[in-house]
């Protein structure tokens, strides 16, 4: 339990930044929908743009993290593993950079975003930037530095958070003043303001690293390069597809979805914004990651590994269980994160969070293939998500809207999940407890659908919201019940079960 101890305490950690991070980050969400500048069709170009960045995200770092992870575990590998995998990226970015900036029509046309070229600019100089912060920052969790990586990342939010505010807040109300309109132009879409506001966190956050920045070596390991390239390239599909099954819906909703411009637009904007709502569930996620990725290496030449691994598991599903309930049960409450004009979309909710669920419980059975040298089989699987992802959205988008993009996102990563496990499970056997697992995650939509029948009995909010309490303490009862054994091992919570 020493092991799981430690991994709890990273992930704590990478768990209050992410969550600290994005909470600052989300409070963003209300702040733009409730913004009288920013319409709901605005809104939407937000989400084409933020669904486009991360498939480039991938390109620009072509596995490169993983791999950096995979072999830093190595003794052969010490000294020249950090420096070759910073200037790989550091070239390669610089030439993709370059290479993308001569196409800004092509990427305006497949966005639908020609008419704004400043934020096909700003969008590649965030994705530069924040290629050159990755290998410091994968130091640092490779380190088990939590607590800096946590600062930083806090620090970058923060920073956003002021300029967009600076820029979409207190820029329009004072544009007389002089300074003001050497920074900030009246009839420049406000949109243009948030990404520049989201560049300014990158560049800055890079130069807050510049004391990993400067362990950087002029050093460059040809072998050890081939062995990541051929280690990560695999890994660019997964990436790739997982950026399509998981922000590529706006982009299908625009092409797919009939009616005008706007209309599909507003409809992006809306679904963007109830996405949101599944935030607890996927900052737990993020945190995890974060965490369990290099744990899981550090692990893998234990003997006890896969015990460790699916007690990982089953502590993991026990939580974005409750973070199920915590937000289903409460979207009354959740629903004023965004403005009225969204909240149309909020029964997607929680088929996102089953997603998101489903998401998560993926990311740790991928360690099979990682740890065997295998993510040409992450490939296949994300592959097969990929199919399941256009199939469902060309052939529902058209009928049901943004509805059909939270199904296709809850099939494709059920899909993912069944497959990767029954793969997994042939490949390198985890004695995981599925059949305990599923009964949790059946049960907690039980009870989704149980305060769902009790609110058609009696629609009344403070009645929903005691209702929902007792389902959500009657959880925990049931939990600690089942898993009292498993509680008791752990260090500060055993001897309060």
């Amino acid at each position: 339990m020493g092991n799981i101890k430690k991994l709890a305490t990273q992930t704590m950690w990478y768990g209050l930044s992410s969550i600290a991070a994005r909470f600052i980050n989300y409070l963003l969400t209300p702040y733009l929908t409730y913004a009288a500048q920013i319409t709901t069709a605005d809104f939407g170009k937000m989400g084409i743009i933020y669904s486009t960045i991360p498939v480039l995200n991938v390109l620009f770092t072509y596995g490169f993290e993983t791999a950096y992870f995979r072999f830093s575990n190595k003794e052969t590998h010490q000294n020249s593993i950090y420096s070759t995998t910073f200037w790989s990226l550091t070239i390669s970015t610089l030439f993709f950079t370059y290479l993308l900036w001569q196409q800004q029509a092509f990427l305006g046309n497949v966005t639908g975003l020609s008419a704004f070229p400043q934020i096909i600019q700003y969008s590649l100089l965030i994705i530069a930037s924040d290629t050159l912060s990755i290998v410091p920052f994968a130091k640092l969790r490779q380190q088990g530095r939590p607590v800096k990586f946590a600062l930083l990342k806090i620090s970058g939010i923060l920073i956003n958070v002021f300029f967009t505010w600076f820029f979409i807040g207190y820029c329009p109300q004072h544009a007389q003043s002089g300074w003001i309109l050497l920074v900030y132009n009246p009839a420049t879409n406000p949109i243009v303001y948030v990404l520049l506001a989201n560049l300014i966190q990158s560049v800055v956050t890079l130069c807050l690293l510049s004391s990993e920045v400067a362990l950087v070596k002029i050093q460059f390991d040809v072998q050890l390069w081939k062995q990541m390239l051929l280690y990560a390239l695999p890994l660019v599909i997964v990436g790739l597809g997982g950026i399509v099954n998981e922000t590529f819906d706006r982009l299908m909703l625009v092409k797919w979805l009939p009616g005008t411009e706007i209309f599909k637009q507003q409809q992006v904007g809306i679904y963007n914004a109830c996405y949101k709502l599944s935030i607890l569930i996927t900052l737990f996620i993020q945190a995890f990651k974060m965490g369990a990725e290099p744990f899981f290496f550090k692990q893998a030449t234990d003997t006890n590994a896969p015990k460790t691994y699916a007690t990982v598991m089953k502590f993991f599903v026990i939580t974005i269980t409750f973070m199920f309930l915590v937000v289903s049960l409460y979207l009354p409450v959740w629903q004023y994160f965004i403005g009225p004009q969204y909240r149309i979309g909020l029964s997607v909710v929680p088929i996102l969070l089953l997603a998101n669920m489903f998401l998560g419980i993926y990311y740790n059975l991928s360690v099979w293939y990682k740890l065997g040298n295998k993510t040409i089989m992450g490939t296949y699987i994300t592959l097969i998500g990929t199919v399941v992802t256009l199939v469902v959205n060309y052939l529902l988008i058209p009928h049901f809207g943004y509805v059909a993009c939270a199904w296709a996102t809850f099939l494709c990563y059920g899909t993912m999940m069944v497959f990767s496990f029954v793969w997994g499970q042939r490949a390198y056997r985890i004695p995981y407890a599925w059949k305990k697992l599923v009964a949790y995650m059946v049960i907690v939509v039980l009870l989704f659908f149980v305060q769902q029948l009790l609110d058609f009995i009696w629609n009344n909010l403070w009645f929903h919201l005691v209702s929902a309490s007792f389902l959500l303490l009657a959880y925990g009862k049931f939990i600690l019940l089942v898993e009292k054994k498993a509680f008791q091992k752990l260090p500060l919570v055993g001897k309060y079960v």
